[in-house]
């Protein structure tokens, strides 16, 4: 049996708590009790800001085909690097994944992460989709785009990021709050195309134009499009595709009237914007060839296969297709710039949404 079938199979076998799963757990309990060099050879222990659900089937498949016992422990993300953080050297983590640039240059900065040189790595990911010193690396993309209500909105009326701040959207925008990690990493994108006086003009255009004050999350900002309480607002594409594979009639029935519009597409445009899940390998591993191993292993083609499908989100690696919800909207042209950079710039994208009043 093939690796893609085994993914496929372990996938829909995920309901089913596993005897080995159980197994993890009560080694990983144990590790966290010895001091730091007694773990066993052939293991990896991992914090994942991803849901369970979302990462243990591909690390099932790698434990097997590599016999390395996998150990994991899920949790938020700003939780598990406090965690780093205060376990220091101490830490059992050999590896530490999770979203979007910014948290990812967040745990490089705090020194939890150290960097490797791999070829196989720098191979498969793009340079602008991992850290430019090696401490981390892209897994799958997400792009943060428009989606609007066609009900009210004509897609030829949609252009960019920019044009958002038009007069004709005085009143039908919704966006979640500037405390969110993806409303800075986009900012921060534009701050490093357009620079800070550009960029802070836009931010209070956009306000100007909102329908209501920031709320919620971004299931709840395409509800929201869906319902009429405003006509568009920006997201995520993989929360769209959860929407798609509900098993909720009205969630899905958001994903069948809400539209998904690519902006900056036009030549001379950036594109559109995008960022990462992503990995890296902590400073105080000491599992750190089977940590190398298992990044190589989520680059590779089945794994990458699996990870779009599951997780609603565009492979870092080329040549893979769209996840199936997404396909439909067909393929477009992404932001190259590096995303090391929106963790440069996140201190000054907070300070200047906050200036411009993006609450």
């Amino acid at each position: 049996m093939n690796m893609s079938m085994k993914l496929r199979n372990t996938l829909e076998m995920k309901g089913r708590k596993s005897i080995f799963n159980r197994l993890s757990l009560i080694a990983l309990a144990t590790s966290l009790l010895l001091p730091v060099g007694a773990h066993a050879k052939g293991e990896i222990n991992i914090y994942s800001a991803r849901k369970e659900s979302l990462i243990k089937p591909v690390l099932d498949t790698f434990s097997e085909e590599n016999d390395v016992v996998v150990n994991l422990i899920t949790g938020s993300a700003d939780a598990l690097l406090s965690r780093l953080k205060a376990e220091g050297d101490a830490s059992p983590a050999d590896m530490f994944i999770t979203v979007d640039a910014g948290r990812l240059h967040r745990a490089k900065a705090a020194g939890v992460l150290q960097p490797i040189q791999n070829d196989v790595l720098s191979a498969n990911i793009p340079s602008h989709l991992r850290d430019s010193d090696g401490y981390w690396f892209g897994l799958s993309q997400r792009a943060r785009v428009i989606f609007y209500n066609p009900k009210t909105v004509s897609p030829k009326d949609l252009s960019t990021y920019e044009d958002l701040v038009n007069p004709k959207w005085k009143g039908r925008i919704c966006v979640r709050s500037s405390a969110n990690i993806y409303n800075q990493s986009l900012v921060a994108s534009m701050l490093e195309v357009e620079g800070r006086e550009k960029t802070q003009a836009w931010i209070k255009g956009l306000v100007s134009n909102l329908a209501r004050p920031p709320f919620g999350g971004d299931v709840d900002l395409l509800k929201a499009v869906a319902a009429g309480v405003c006509d568009l607002t920006l997201a995520n594409t993989y929360y769209y595709g959860r929407l798609g594979q509900s098993d909720n009639a009205e969630e899905r029935n958001v994903y069948n009237t809400v539209k998904l519009f690519w902006p900056n597409q036009a030549d001379g445009e950036r594109g559109a914007h995008v960022n990462v899940s992503g990995a890296g390998i902590t400073a105080a591993a000491t599992n750190i060839e089977n940590a190398t191993l298992l990044l190589e292993f989520l680059t590779n083609r089945a794994s990458q296969e699996w990870y779009a499908h599951v997780n609603n989100e565009y492979p870092v690696v080329e040549g893979i297709g769209a996840p199936e919800m997404l396909a439909p909207f067909g393929t477009f042209r992404a932001d190259t710039i590096s995303l090391s950079q929106l963790g440069e710039n996140n201190r000054e994208a907070v300070e200047i949404m906050d200036i411009a009043g993006w609450k």
